[in-house]
């Protein structure tokens, strides 16, 4: 990989396509900071394989993004597809997940024999003992769960949990079922004759201003979320 490019992928219907992108500034991009597009990318072209230099065909891209601008074309690719990262921006990643991933288990774990949160360092520690792994593309959601079963094998700690009633309309519920899985568990679930899906959810109590947020983004707020007694 040259030290002046890096390149950011997505596979779309089997097909793959890629972007050359300057790396930090991409990382910039996709950390959610304001970057312009045209600082990002070191050429305004769709490729097959960027090292092979294939480019991909209007029809192609036309297909699978509905457009043909390289630039509409290059946020999508930024925003939703994978991105070769430095070793540098790889380690800030997972460290600034790691960060997040405790400073959640703090605010809202206790211990159940105590009934106090455990300290920061305490978690830090625990995590460093049983190994845990952060993934620097996983959100931190899905992190957390993971998280906490690993620290029980170590660390006596309970959360909060809720049940929270969900109904997804027809033209977003195959779109968010891999979000709801990511955020707790799914207790039951029912696809309406509609083509609507109706889905009981456990998660962490913590999550449920996040997943309200993820869900309107998905759905453009078609979405109806109750939090059950």
């Amino acid at each position: 990989m040259s030290k002046n490019y890096t390149i950011a992928r997505i596979n779309i219907g089997g097909e793959n396509f890629e972007i050359l992108v300057k790396p930090d500034p991409a990382f910039a991009f996709r950390s959610g900071k304001s970057i312009s597009i045209s600082d990002v990318l070191v050429v305004e072209e769709i490729f097959t394989d960027a090292n092979k230099g294939q480019r991909a065909s209007e029809k192609k891209l036309k297909e699978a993004f509905g457009t043909t601008d390289p630039v509409e074309i290059a946020k999508i690719i930024l925003k939703r597809g994978v991105l070769q990262l430095t070793a540098q921006q790889r380690r800030q990643l997972i460290e600034d997940k790691r960060r997040q991933i405790i400073d959640f288990i703090s605010r809202n774990a206790i211990d159940p024999r105590t009934k106090l949160p455990h300290p920061p360092t305490r978690i830090e520690q625990a995590l460093e003992q049983v190994g845990f792994s952060v993934d620097p593309f996983k959100n931190v959601e899905e992190q957390v769960n993971e998280a906490i079963k690993a620290l029980r094998k170590v660390l006596p700690i309970s959360i909060e949990r809720i049940s929270v009633a969900v109904k997804i309309s027809p033209e977003y519920s195959g779109k968010v079922y891999g979000a709801l899985k990511s955020f707790g568990t799914i207790k039951s679930e029912n696809w309406l004759t509609d083509g609507s899906l109706s889905v009981i959810l456990e998660m962490p109590a913590g999550f449920y201003g996040p997943f309200l947020e993820k869900m309107g983004e998905i759905t453009r707020g078609n979405v109806e979320v109750k939090i059950l007694k």
